[in-house]
């Protein structure tokens, strides 16, 4: 490596005196002066005074030449006492560096201290600190003091260009005192014009080495031409060192600071995840203490918001919400899409402060557990809560089955109630009885006409409706049949005909009768229930429900032990004849003229067909009927038996 390329300094004073040499003339009181001097610390020029003044009193040579050699002796003392006191003073300063460093406040305070330093001792107008940029590629400003151009303090230097990059380049010190005049360095018109805004003239740079790397600069610099000398150059290295050595501490420092946050985080990771883990295991065992002991779906959700806190709410398979025990019936926006995509990904779905679980048995969607809770879930809080949506699906599987199978047992006992012929009526007495059921109560018969597409849940809900009131539900002959506890069959058709309508979603038509006691009563009773069901739908009252009291004159007629076949062969069996023997329709024609209010022309337009063929066909009756069939008091049996006859066909069945 190259020798630094600095301009030697100025010559130290000259040696002292020849040892051995006398003293001079009046020595003692030469010396005495002279010491006098050092002693009040004066100038140097002050030093030639009492030379001066012996060579006016008319000494000789020899005393002057004494004297010359004291006033060497004491100028060699003076600039020795003058030496040692800076070296104390860079000394002290770079005590307090290194307690700057102990104490490592910051590192752009440590490095504003030695700028601030290094232009202090060294006394020049600026001193500055400059450090590479890895990333960029160049060396930047760090630290300036005594700068008073805003261009100079933002510098960007490229590597290798302007004395830094020299000093960079070879890890030497280097100094100019006509930085502009000096051939050694690249210069750049962009250095060039920073450093003239700032007026620098003459200027120092040592490196910053971190082991065997050059990470930056420190500069002194003057605006008047300067040359450093040997011990500045080595004040101003040993304020590099130090600051290298902030530098690298504080890059250690940072690093054990990162460290140790990571070990925080890490720390804090393990502890949620125990925490996590604690509670999963928890949840799990409350989860299968609720599945042992036949608990239910508001089991789970307090076991839900007792391991995840918030407020749980269950939601049905078509996303409405149903509020478990003290939550306020949470939902997010929009509860049927979150559970679609709950349903579809398996996982659980987060809508704001919202978070749904589906629960699903395979393919089939049974409803879900939406969790409203402003903190954020871990993985394995969303596992606790799909693991809880899980055994909700299982508790309700569990609970379907259950009510399947039972109601299967009730459907099969209401059949052989039904049935034409009874076997063993204590036998079905005993077996209601293990179901819930008394036969030997007064019962309500109830028929339900539902169509076939909701026929599964009118039997589902009627199962449900036998099983919490102590009765028994089946489907015979595709229609819904229900035996409940009851004195009024009006009462029950009624509330049977609410229930079941809900849960198909649209209109069923119910008949009731009874009360009945006893296995051999029920199906007597069922079949004036069926005939109150059709005689609803025959009477356009579709979607209603009815016992045979609460039919009026019909009721008459439809309850039990009552002939209405025989009531309409015997009112119109001659037409009914004539039109299956000759293919007319003279029973439509009666319906258009009664439903016309007797008036042919009306009943006509009804049919679509001249007034006289009305006018003639109703004279085709009065020859069958007799002609006083249309008098007020036969009209009424015969609208009555036209009434009944829909009744007889299969409608009525």
């Amino acid at each position: 490596m190259d020798r630094p390329l600095m301009e030697d300094p100025l010559p130290p004073t000259a040696g002292g005196p020849r040892r051995g040499a006398g003293p001079a003339p009046g020595g003692l009181d030469g010396a005495a002066e002279y010491f006098a001097l050092l002693l009040e610390e004066a100038a140097a020029i002050e030093f030639e005074g009492p030379v001066v003044r012996a060579r006016a009193a008319g000494a000789d040579g020899a005393a002057l030449a004494g004297l010359e050699r004291v006033k060497l002796l004491a100028l060699q003392v003076r600039d020795a006492f003058a030496a040692r006191r800076r070296r104390e003073s860079e000394l002290a300063a770079l005590f307090d560096t290194a307690g700057d460093l102990a104490s490592l406040r910051s590192v752009d305070d440590v490095l504003t201290a030695i700028v601030r330093r290094a232009r202090q001792l060294l006394g020049t107008d600026v001193s500055y600190l400059t450090l590479h940029d890895d990333a960029r590629g160049d060396t930047y400003m760090r630290v300036t003091d005594g700068s008073v151009s805003a261009r100079f303090q933002a510098l960007r230097l490229p590597m290798g260009a302007g004395l830094g990059g020299l000093v960079a380049q070879t890890a030497a010190p280097y100094a100019t005192a006509r930085y502009f005049a000096d051939p050694r360095f690249q210069h750049t018109d962009e250095i060039n014009g920073g450093v003239a805004e700032e007026g620098l003239v003459a200027i120092l740079g040592v490196p910053l080495v971190r082991g065997s790397r050059v990470i930056g600069v420190l500069f002194a610099a003057d605006r008047d031409e300067r040359l450093y000398d040997r011990s500045e150059v080595s004040l101003l290295g040993s304020l590099a060192a130090h600051a290298a050595i902030a530098l690298d501490n504080a890059r250690l420092l940072e690093e054990t600071r990162s460290a140790l946050e990571e070990l925080s985080t890490a720390t804090r990771e393990l502890r949620a995840h125990s925490a996590s883990v604690e509670r999963a295991a928890g949840a799990h065992d409350r989860f299968i203490d609720i599945v042992l002991r036949g608990g239910g779906v508001e089991d789970v959700a307090a076991a839900v918001t007792e391991a995840l806190g918030g407020r749980i709410t269950i939601l049905d398979e078509h996303g409405r919400g149903t509020p478990s025990p003290g939550s306020d019936g949470d939902l997010p926006p929009d509860p049927a899409a979150a559970l679609t995509l709950a349903r579809s990904t398996g996982r659980t779905v987060r809508d704001g402060s919202w978070w749904t679980a589906a629960v699903t048995v395979g393919a089939e969607l049974l409803g879900g557990l939406v969790l409203h809770r402003d903190d954020e879930l871990s993985d394995s809080d969303q596992r606790i809560l799909e693991r809880a949506a899980l055994v909700t699906s299982l508790l309700l599987l569990i609970r379907r089955t259950a009510s399947e199978a039972e109601g299967r047992v009730r459907g099969e006992l209401l059949e052989e109630l039904l049935g034409p012929a009874l076997r063993d009526p204590d036998g079905l007495r005993e077996r209601a009885r293990r179901l819930g059921a008394d036969l030997d109560r007064p019962h309500a018969v109830v028929v339900v006409l539902v169509e076939e597409r909701g026929r599964g849940r009118a039997l589902a809900a009627a199962t449900h409706l036998a099983a919490v009131r102590g009765g028994l539900a089946g489907l015979n002959d595709g229609r819904v049949v229900l035996c409940l506890p009851g004195r009024e069959p009006g009462v029950a058709a009624a509330q049977v005909c609410r229930e079941l309508t809900t849960a198909v979603g649209r209109p069923v038509t119910v008949g009731g009768a009874g009360p009945v006691q006893g296995p051999a009563a029920v199906a007597p009773a069922h079949v004036e229930a069926r005939r109150c069901a059709s005689t609803l739908v025959a009477l356009g009252r579709g979607g209603q429900a009815a016992s045979a009291d609460e039919l009026g004159f019909v009721g008459l007629l439809v309850g039990e032990g009552r002939d209405v076949r025989g009531f309409v062969t015997a009112t119109l069996g001659p037409v009914l004849d004539y039109d299956e023997r000759r293919g007319t329709d003279l029973v439509g024609t009666l319906r258009a003229w009664f439903g016309a209010g007797g008036s042919p022309a009306r009943a006509a337009e009804a049919l679509q067909v001249h007034v006289n063929t009305v006018t003639q066909r109703l004279e085709r009756v009065g020859r069958l009927l007799g002609r006083e069939w249309s008098t007020p008091e036969r009209a009424l049996e015969v609208h009555l038996a036209l009434r009944l006859h829909r009744l007889t066909g299969p409608a009525a069945g």
